[in-house]
């Protein structure tokens, strides 16, 4: 609870669900910010568990978000690696002596 309140001061947007939530693929691409398409491949190839129920993919609302934070400290750790690089190499420096 006290994480969903700093992620809000934050103004950074939160979803809560049940732990125990099953998913559409549509929902969990929501969820994601991807398609559902992207979706359907991740889960087709191991990338995200899901279960079938007949003839529809159902994903656990807590592997969504595991896979959603999974994703999102790789995504900052590669900035954070990229901002260095750039840093290192005077990237920053070299757009104020082109004016």
């Amino acid at each position: 609870m006290y994480h969903a309140a700093a992620l809000l001061a934050e103004g950074r947007p939160v979803t809560v669900l049940p732990d125990e939530e099953m998913l559409s693929t549509q929902a969990a691409a929501d969820i994601l910010n991807v398609s559902r398409q992207y979706l359907v491949r991740l889960v087709d190839n191991g990338e995200l568990p899901a279960e079938k129920v007949g003839s529809h993919r159902r994903l656990r609302a807590t592997d969504v978000a595991a896979f959603k934070a999974a994703r999102d400290a790789k995504r900052s750790s590669a900035l954070d690696r990229l901002t260095s690089l750039s840093e290192d190499v005077g990237g920053y420096e070299l757009e104020s002596k082109r004016r």
